[in-house]
């Protein structure tokens, strides 16, 4: 799932209310990704990023939310924008991705590799998607490795994410 689409409500809660909520948006096609629901002080507070089609735009969205018979709502739907996917960046040299079962300190210990071989990253870009009751990590990094080290960088990165059990891919660019 590719999450375009954030929906915050809070409203007064009700016995119904998620079945209400997620039963609308099914109805116009969302596909719902990270979702919470919880009550604070008297207030119902849904949250979720999802995949909103192309055939429904925010407006219509909205539209459909307020329809439904809430009190007190406030209702908010806007874009959100996924990580870029890098193609080419300037001063790069190399592009990597990294993806896998999403885990603490794993931008941390990916980038610090970087360190050791003099290498600097010029853009990242991460992202979760929710795949067969998981959460995968997909992290992306624009790397600008001195030649004479890319080899041994490489090795040790591909090393490194395989002891982590991701999946790791690179490309060389200006080649």
């Amino acid at each position: 799932m590719n999450a375009n689409t954030r929906i915050t409500i809070s409203c007064a809660d009700r016995v119904g209310l998620v079945s209400d909520i997620s039963s609308r948006l099914f109805d116009i096609g969302v596909n719902l990704g990270a979702t919470s629901f919880v009550l604070d002080r008297g207030r119902a507070n849904f949250i979720t990023t999802c995949e909103l089609p192309d055939t429904c735009p925010i407006t219509e969205c909205e539209a459909a939310l307020c329809e439904l018979p809430m009190e007190q709502a406030e209702i908010t739907v806007e874009a959100i924008q996924p990580a870029p996917v890098l193609t080419d960046t300037p001063g790069a040299t190399h592009l990597i991705e990294c993806s896998g079962i999403d885990q603490p300190g794993l931008i941390a210990r990916l980038s610090e590799i970087f360190i050791e071989f003099n290498a600097n990253i010029v853009q990242l870009a991460a992202s979760a998607t929710n795949e067969n009751d998981s959460r995968v990590y997909t992290t992306r990094f624009a790397v600008a490795i001195p030649e004479d080290r890319a080899a041994a960088c490489l090795a040790t990165l591909a090393n490194t994410a395989g002891s982590m059990r991701l999946l790791f891919k690179f490309d060389t660019l200006g080649k």
